[in-house]
């Protein structure tokens, strides 16, 4: 006799973004929500969340898949970590140069070939962000959003002048482009806005914003003084006045053309004010903003070695301070994992040759059940807006992901949120050797993830094969 439900979640505190927590079960069939309420019965397979809060599946929506590894086993590895942070929705971004497939061509010929390697290996649900790295790409623009279902894109503001480490100003060479300069920004500004209104949807460019002309003068200051090989003088090097100045150029432009931005990382207090006095200045402009967990949760007085090096910067416990209070005043809108998996072989002991960038999503729901709501008193509810609901209406994604909403996708975690962790990288289930948020205790983990109606995740372990499918949006 066949079940009525695939999927029954018994007995939980459902997390409801924009209203709140409410005590329901909840089934799945067929891969999607088909009820909420009381004393449901008859289901395959039953999860008991007695005691736990069941939160929609975070979107991860700051992502780098097979930037220093090949995409096939960044793929099957990273998104792994991803279900252990209870996000079942991975945004990756992509561009062409060095790095990545180390190439460069039309997205029209390549894309395809980043989702062969992808396809089949993700146990997440995943899309893509890309980078129009030259006037061709810029001209791809329609046709990514009308055939492929690329909704958003993104702007690199240092590459014009400096490579991904910073240790080379050869920035030609490594975007294997032509002009990357305020001009080719604001070409990309006007294509990606034609797009935003000829469609009507939300198609929008996001944005990292650090200044490379005053990068040259700070690096170079660092390195007379005698180039210490340490966080702080990374910090120093690439300082929260670039991030002003950056989002200064960007909001300019952005209201110029009128183009959706997203202002992605926001490092530090001074980034999150110019943000903030950016919205104030122009309300007209579609404005949002992002921080991530290392940016809020570590400083660069309490890490030692270059692990953590990332770019922008760790920076000072005031900076995570101030942005926590953006994040419970409402001024951040996601929060999002910056995830570049990059091995300890790749950081080394020497400060400009390592490369930037850590693992960070098997995090994602666990730092801000930690972090906010049992440290600063964020609700649940919140929680979900920022892991999840937020993200997914930024990028094309809402209601089907980001809601636990009958008739939308069942993609779910269930939360202990009194289960207390210490961070190790075994624990992560990352391909990554090392983690800079190591020997951190965290409170509030999840105890299982599922992925349309799929239980993929469940005590400490994946279950079953990758079943993540590529989200046109």
């Amino acid at each position: 006799m066949v079940s009525r439900y695939d999927l029954l979640v018994k007995n939980g505190t459902l997390v409801l973004p924009y209203v709140g927590e409410v005590r329901a079960d909840l089934a799945a069939k067929d891969g999607r929500i088909v009820a909420i309420g009381e004393d449901l019965t008859d289901a395959d397979e039953v999860l008991d969340a007695t005691g736990k809060l069941v939160f929609p599946g975070g979107v991860d929506a700051h992502y780098h898949l097979g930037i220093y590894r090949p995409l096939e086993i960044d793929a099957t590895e990273e998104t792994r970590s991803s279900l252990v942070g209870g996000a079942t929705t991975v945004l990756s971004y992509f561009r062409t140069g060095q790095h990545y497939l180390n190439k460069t061509g039309a997205y029209e010929d390549i894309l395809p070939e980043v989702l062969q390697a992808v396809s089949g290996r993700s146990w997440t649900d995943f899309g893509f962000h890309l980078a129009p790295m030259d006037t061709r790409q810029v001209g791809e623009v329609p046709a990514l959003v009308d055939r492929h279902g690329i909704s958003s894109f993104k702007y690199y503001m240092f590459y014009k002048g400096f490579n991904l480490s910073a240790d080379s100003r050869d920035a030609k060479a490594f975007t294997m482009s032509d002009e990357y300069d305020l001009g080719h920004l604001y070409q990309i500004m006007e294509a990606v806005s034609a797009a935003a209104r000829d469609t009507g949807r939300r198609v929008s460019l996001s944005l990292h914003c650090e200044q490379a002309e005053l990068m040259r003068l700070f690096i170079e200051r660092v390195r007379a003084a005698g180039d210490p090989q340490t966080l702080k003088a990374y910090s120093d090097a690439r300082p929260p006045l670039t991030e002003r100045v950056a989002i200064g150029e960007a909001t300019t432009l952005a209201a110029a053309t009128a183009c959706p931005i997203n202002l992605l990382h926001l490092s530090s207090g001074e980034a999150l004010a110019a943000a903030t006095e950016a919205r104030l200045a122009r309300p007209d402009l579609d404005l949002r903003t992002e921080v991530t967990l290392h940016h809020l949760c570590l400083n660069y007085d309490e890490l030692s070695g270059l692990g953590a090096k990332v770019n922008p910067p760790i920076r000072s416990a005031l900076d995570t301070e101030a942005l926590w209070a953006g994040v419970l005043s409402g001024k951040v809108d996601w929060v999002a994992s910056d995830h570049a998996c990059c091995l300890e072989e790749h950081k080394g002991d020497e400060l400009w040759p390592a490369l930037p960038g850590f693992g960070g999503t098997g995090l994602l729901y666990p730092v801000l059940l930690s972090e906010g709501m049992h440290k600063r008193g964020l609700a649940p509810h919140r929680v979900a807006e920022l892991v999840s609901a937020n993200p997914a209406r930024a990028y094309g994604l809402w209601p089907r992901k980001g809601s636990l909403l009958v008739g939308q996708d069942a993609d779910l975690t269930v939360v202990d949120p009194d289960l207390e962790q210490e961070v190790t990288t075994d624990l992560l289930l990352s391909g990554q050797d090392h983690c800079p948020f190591a020997g951190r205790k965290v409170r509030g983990w999840p105890v299982a993830t599922v992925l349309r109606g799929r239980v993929a995740f469940r005590d400490g372990a994946v279950v079953g094969e990758p079943g993540g499918t590529f989200l046109p949006r």
